[in-house]
């Protein structure tokens, strides 16, 4: 006699392919974590590419301030006396104005910046030694330290969060 199995037929059932809904949950949590880790290291770093880029926007204003402490040991009031443009026709992608106040410069974020640093400003002020002649100006940004035996003129009016200040300004 022949022995017959009491299991069911197998070979009637369709084998099911996929995904289950919890594990498709679950699968959609670990994406969400993970997107809400990179998301704002991500908006850091384009911020900062934006800072970086409008920088050298005030190398504008720069050159007169500097020229000016070369020859007279004084540092320019303002855009006018730096025979710059008014501050608010000074302008890049990323910034709305640049600004001289007594030596110092002032750009101030707008136009295409990312909101998180529209209406802020970063400072660029001069370091000299002042008893030197041969020295030259030096530039400090944002809130970064002056280099030894220099000092740093102007207002710092930096207000740029400092997680977004690139590591030159901090």
């Amino acid at each position: 006699m022949r022995y017959q199995s009491k299991l069911p037929n197998l070979s009637f059932r369709k084998a099911i392919f996929g995904f289950t809904a919890i594990e498709m949950m679950v699968v959609i949590a670990i994406f969400a974590i993970l997107a809400t880790i990179a998301i704002p290291s991500s908006m850091g770093r384009i911020v900062r590419e934006q800072i970086v880029a409008a920088i050298p926007l005030a190398d504008i204003a720069k050159a007169p301030v500097a020229a000016n402490w070369k020859l007279e040991k004084t540092l320019l009031a303002d855009n006018e006396a730096a025979g710059l443009p008014e501050h608010n026709k000074i302008v890049n992608n990323y910034v709305s104005a640049v600004l001289v106040e007594n030596g110092a410069i002032h750009m101030t974020f707008g136009n295409k910046a990312h909101n998180v640093i529209k209406g802020k400003v970063l400072s660029m002020r001069p370091a000299v030694i002042e008893e030197s002649e041969i020295v030259p100006v030096t530039w400090v940004c944002g809130n970064a330290k002056a280099p030894e035996q220099m000092t740093v003129m102007g207002v710092n009016k930096t207000n740029v969060a400092p997680e977004y200040l690139p590591y030159i300004c901090k």
